[in-house]
């Protein structure tokens, strides 16, 4: 494992975990290092690597048998792209991706306005500007609309609900095709696109939040129907 270069969060600590768990291929049942070990491989105090097993504890990651050490229980991230390959392979439209669509984005366009930095910003703009070209060619905006979806998502700096939306961004993308190969569709979401932004940048949760969900919404109620 790389060391952490600061002195991390508890938040830092859990990815490096996951990263080892990830590039060493560990499964259910395999044993991790001791704390001890830990934190003398991350370069970290104990206390950092104590928070963030709890962490992964909570999540259903990792069990601590007392006496024994550090298990691996599963592998979060295969489960949750499992649930989303099966939920894709049955329906791509099925209204339960879209319902997860709109938990998730929703609540990191909130996050977002208070959370963004320049860099989240331009990004946004990237996907802005690429979706505009993409139109103008007379594609479908795909990349533009992923682009822009992940800075919105990265910028709420939540490392939870990123690697959430990591898991099944395959899912949304699908979702998205759906929606923007139809007629009068890009160039709608490019406009909700700019208020959710402009909604970021002004540091308005309530607003920010509002504009996804509306937007989200919109276009579930026009490719699923009114439920």
């Amino acid at each position: 494992m790389r060391p952490v270069s600061r002195q991390p969060v508890y938040e830092q600590v859990s990815d490096r975990l996951r990263e080892f768990i990830d590039d060493n291929g560990l499964r259910p049942g395999d044993k991790l290092l001791t704390e001890r070990e830990l934190a003398v491989e991350l370069g970290v105090g104990r206390s950092s690597v104590r928070e963030a097993i709890t962490a992964l504890r909570a999540q259903g990651i990792v069990e601590v048998r007392h006496g024994e050490g550090i298990y691996l229980l599963d592998r979060s991230v295969d489960l949750i792209s499992a649930l989303a390959i099966e939920l894709v392979d049955s329906h791509v439209d099925h209204p339960y991706i879209w319902e997860a669509r709109q938990a998730l984005e929703v609540q990191c366009a909130r996050l977002a306005a208070t959370r963004a930095e320049p860099a989240d910003v331009d990004a946004m703009d990237k996907g802005l500007a690429l979706m505009e070209q993409e139109i103008a060619s007379g594609a479908a905006p795909l990349e533009g609309d992923r682009t822009f979806h992940l800075a919105v998502v990265a910028a709420s700096h939540n490392p939870i609900l990123i690697r959430l939306v990591d898991g099944i961004r395959a899912s949304f993308d699908r979702t998205s095709q759906t929606s923007l190969t139809r007629p009068e569709q890009p160039a709608r979401s490019l406009a909700e696109h700019r208020a959710i932004k402009e909604a970021i940048v002004s540091g308005d949760p309530a607003r920010a939040s509002e504009a996804m969900l509306s937007h989200l919404v919109g276009t579930t109620d026009d490719l699923l129907g009114p439920g």
